[in-house]
């Protein structure tokens, strides 16, 4: 799993980081939200532990922007030095998870830690973690998609788009549905971010018959993924 940690004390940072890679976590320090929020552009966390009190903006900043463009993962647990009841209150009402008092007692933080992890990736039978269909094997798990074989490269969005279309093969997707699923809001009247996103998928993954799939637009509705033997012969793609 991996974590970030946003911690502008250098001491404190390392004493995060020192904690939760003796627990077999891998974590990278940001020193303030900027910088953290820059990295996101690349890079997936499991969960972030977020200082409410930064150099260039407030831990309540960055947990907004995170839950705005990310949804309801990674698990967010604040730090914070301030323990007004309304203080945690506002941490908790913006998205964060849970929050942990400072200075850190090191055991219940990494209790925290995982139990944020349990809750937000609780276990799923392994058959539910390797699809196979047509010609593609996805690895819920690894986080892979292979066609024929070969491993495709996807962005976290992306990936996590493609494992829902195959949790939900045959179905009929309002674009609701997909949206809460994937980004964990519905987007803005309008907003073509979904339309992208599956315009690269289709590219991406090839999604035509001869791989046994098809992935249809439905007017005004949403999208429905289907194995390409269900449909009727001559049925041209959305």
């Amino acid at each position: 799993m991996r974590i970030a940690s946003v911690e502008d004390d250098p001491s404190q940072a390392a004493q995060i980081r020192q904690l939760l890679e003796e627990a077999g976590f891998t974590c990278t320090s940001f020193a303030t939200g900027s910088d953290f929020l820059r990295a996101l552009r690349d890079q997936v966390f499991d969960l972030l532990v977020i200082d409410w009190q930064l150099p260039d903006m407030s831990g309540y900043e960055v947990v907004n922007w995170v839950r705005q463009h990310a949804g309801r993962l990674p698990p967010i647990l604040f730090l914070t030095s301030r323990i007004d009841e309304s203080d945690i209150v506002a941490g908790l009402a913006v998205g964060a998870d849970d929050y942990l008092a400072k200075p850190v007692r090191p055991a219940e933080f990494v209790a925290r830690v995982r139990a944020l992890l349990r809750r937000a990736y609780p276990a799923v039978p392994h058959d539910d973690q390797l699809l196979r269909q047509g010609r593609y094997v996805v690895d819920a798990r690894r986080r892979s998609i292979t066609l024929s074989g070969a491993p495709v490269e996807l962005s976290p969005r992306e990936f996590d788009l493609a494992l829902f279309l195959f949790r939900n093969i045959g179905r009929l997707l309002s674009r609701e549905v997909i949206e809460q699923a994937v980004w964990g809001r519905a987007m803005e009247a309008g907003s073509r971010t979904l339309d992208t996103h599956i315009s690269r998928l289709r590219i991406k993954l090839e999604m035509r018959p001869d791989n046994g799939v098809r992935l249809m637009s439905v007017y005004s509705h949403g999208y429905r993924f289907e194995e390409a033997s269900t449909l009727a012969a001559g049925q041209p793609d959305a």
